[in-house]
């Protein structure tokens, strides 16, 4: 499995409990492009329309050798493929629950792309800061053994 692309800003914004895969629609100079790295989820989310879920706001740029493509717009939604009942349950947590569905990464698993994502809920101010303290003591610490 190779990571393409991370959402390096889910952990910091989110709090994420739950974890899942999903298959992408995507067309041929789509896969090509982020097959060649060229994507992007920052700012990216998941959203409901109806009883299907749909990756929003990823861009993914025009692949170079696929010449001029028509009406083709980068941060298009782009649909995910899971199952009927984990897609229910998933559409009850963000509706009821007022949870947010985050993408964390696309990455391959043979010779298809999954996204990764999870159910999180979004932090506060405080909660940023103490992220960060946890983060910065954890340094400190891992320096002092090391010159230790």
């Amino acid at each position: 499995m190779t990571t393409l692309a991370t959402n390096k800003r889910a952990h910091y914004d989110y709090k994420i409990s739950d974890r899942y895969e999903a298959g992408l629609v995507l067309k041929g100079f789509e896969v090509k492009a982020v097959k060649s790295g060229q994507i992007s989820l920052k700012e990216s989310f998941v959203t409901v329309r109806g009883n299907e879920l749909f990756l929003t706001n990823a861009h993914i740029p025009l692949y170079k050798q696929a010449g001029e493509i028509k009406n083709y717009d980068p941060t298009g939604p782009r649909k995910l493929l899971l199952r009927r009942r984990e897609i229910k349950h998933l559409i009850g947590k963000a509706r009821v629950e007022g949870l947010t569905l985050v993408p964390i990464r696309i990455y391959t698993k043979k010779r298809l792309l999954k996204l990764e994502f999870g159910v999180g809920k979004g932090k506060k101010e405080y909660d940023k800061r103490e992220s960060i303290k946890k983060r910065e003591e954890g340094i400190k610490i891992r320096k002092a053994l090391k010159n230790y």
